[in-house]
């Protein structure tokens, strides 16, 4: 089927991609699943080819592309079935470098967005700490200034490339009393005093470098104030959008995979005579996932689109979150029950998938909090535009 969202370019580099991936990283997961962690060399391969760059400026070394290649890189990237390893490489250009880019100065940008975009250098984004979860309002990390510096004080977990990056964007409070509106962001970096990372033991996502962070009287240089002082919750909330379409997308695209294994799959085994995808009621199964697939799909594309344009997409970015994660939940469940005791197996594709699909209903923002904004929109009439900055 022609997608009339993709030209001739996007579809070449996605078959770029795709042989890369193929050839770099499919025969190296089940070891980094192993490691709990991706080593240092595959971010310069990704630098070098550019693919962290795509939609970032040309002049900081990016291709200036747009959002779609951001698309292909999360559906090719699911391709790979280690949500550990999506989440590392993604989390870099996506959380990491996105902040640099849109709230950095020149300097800045300079020192952390060009290596950045070269896989020399790996960033991280810490909000979530360990009593607030998804309510970022609920921050309690602090940033106090003295003279030239602040010192922050406070917590992160469930930090995706937590241990191992060189530079981490931490969002601390920097006028309690104003609460959400009183949060900044700080560009820290891996060797600064008293900060410290533990590595942490998860159920799936197991390539995926998480760490809990401690920050301890943490000097941090004001010109590492990442765009303006108590804007933080701000920026944070206009990127969300774009991460939260992500999950979608990725969820999504690990459906889509899932039904491919599993069909590969049906056409092999054999069950009381016959191919297992000769019964009717496999067949509808699959089917019926199919048809959600690409509506899913459909809904999500469009979304990019509407984001693409600059329209107001909170409430529907939303939406495709809750049910881009919730699709590939249900799906990932049924495929699995279809190779029978074989998909309880590790050998098999799976046993993988379904321990790393059960994220997407909790990363990025639970299922429950996306119900509460889009309830809180449609009832209540509320909005989460960003305000004129200063």
């Amino acid at each position: 089927m022609i997608n009339p969202h993709f030209t001739e370019e996007h579809n070449l580099f996605r078959q770029t991609f795709r042989d890369f991936l193929e050839k770099e990283v499919r025969p190296n997961i089940n070891q980094w699943e192993k490691d709990g962690q991706l080593p240092r060399e595959i971010y310069k391969k990704f630098g070098t080819m550019g693919f962290f760059g795509m939609t970032l400026p040309e002049a900081y070394g990016g291709m200036d592309g747009d959002i779609w290649y951001n698309v292909i890189f999360d559906e090719e990237i699911a391709r790979m079935n280690s949500g550990g390893f999506g989440a590392s490489i993604g989390a870099h250009p996506l959380l990491a470098l996105t902040h640099i880019n849109a709230e950095g100065n020149e300097e800045q940008k300079q020192k952390y967005l060009v290596p950045g975009i070269l896989g020399e250098l790996v960033g991280c984004l810490a909000i979530t700490e360990p009593g607030g979860g998804s309510d970022v309002q609920a921050i309690r990390t602090t940033a106090v200034k003295e003279g030239d510096y602040y010192l922050l004080n406070g917590s992160k977990t469930f930090i995706t490339n937590g241990v191992l990056s060189d530079f981490l964007i931490i969002v601390a409070t920097t006028n309690p009393e104003l609460k959400a509106k009183g949060l900044s962001l700080f560009i820290v970096d891996r060797n600064s005093t008293g900060l410290s990372a533990t590595h942490l033991d998860k159920l799936g996502w197991r390539a995926s470098d998480t760490g809990e962070i401690a920050l301890d009287n943490v000097r941090v240089p004001a010109e590492n104030l990442l765009g303006l002082k108590n804007q933080g919750f701000f920026y944070i909330m206009q990127h969300f959008v774009s991460e939260r379409l992500s999950l979608a997308n990725g969820g999504v695209a690990a459906s889509a995979y899932a039904i491919e294994v599993t069909l590969k799959y049906m056409n092999e085994r054999e069950a009381f005579g016959k191919k297992i995808n000769k019964y009717q009621v496999l067949r509808h199964k699959i089917a019926q996932m199919a048809a959600e697939i690409e509506m899913n799909r459909a809904f999500v594309y469009d979304l990019y689109r509407k984001y693409q344009a600059g329209e107001y997409i909170v409430k529907e970015a939303s939406m495709a979150k809750l049910l881009g994660t919730q699709l590939a939940d249900k799906v990932v469940h049924q495929c699995l029950q279809m190779f029978g005791g074989y998909g309880f197996m590790e050998d098999y594709p799976l046993a993988r998938m379904y321990r790393d699909t059960r994220l997407g209903q909790i990363g990025g923002g639970t299922s429950e909090i996306m119900c509460e904004i889009i309830s809180k929109m449609m009832i209540e009439g509320q909005e989460y535009k960003t305000p004129k900055a200063g």
